[in-house]
């Protein structure tokens, strides 16, 4: 009988477990908004419109999410395209996690900026 191999991970091959989970929750994010974009793609064509008043759309988040809890297909769009924007937010935010479990304290830093720049625009952005 064979015995397995139970030696821990070593540094390289924790790297290469969170690149994996990494790819992933990217190929998740991506299908996932995918279908809640074309779920409001076929909400809107089916006839009910956008939900909205003529020149009228979501534009607060609280907006966004009140108006795909009530099924408005422009508000269903939104959703998506927010998750498809927060797919590879998402991802360096792992990468953060994924150096830090590296001890590579220059590619954390880095990644933590870039981090802080991606989320600082989303909210403060025009």
């Amino acid at each position: 009988m064979e015995t397995m191999n139970k030696e821990p991970l070593k540094p390289g091959k924790k790297l290469n477990k969170a690149e994996l989970v990494i790819s992933q929750a990217l190929r998740i994010g991506v299908l996932l908004s995918a279908a809640i974009i074309l779920l409001g793609l076929v909400i809107f064509l089916s006839g009910h419109g956008s939900g909205y008043p003529a020149e009228s759309y979501p534009t607060t988040l609280k907006d966004i999410i009140a108006g795909t809890l009530q099924l408005k297909s422009f508000a269903i769009i939104s959703t998506g395209l927010i998750l498809l924007i927060f797919t590879p937010i998402m991802r360096v935010g792992a990468s953060i996690v994924a150096f830090l479990l590296e001890k590579d304290w220059l590619y954390a830093g880095i990644s933590s900026a870039v981090f802080l720049i991606l989320v600082g625009s989303f909210f403060f952005g025009k």
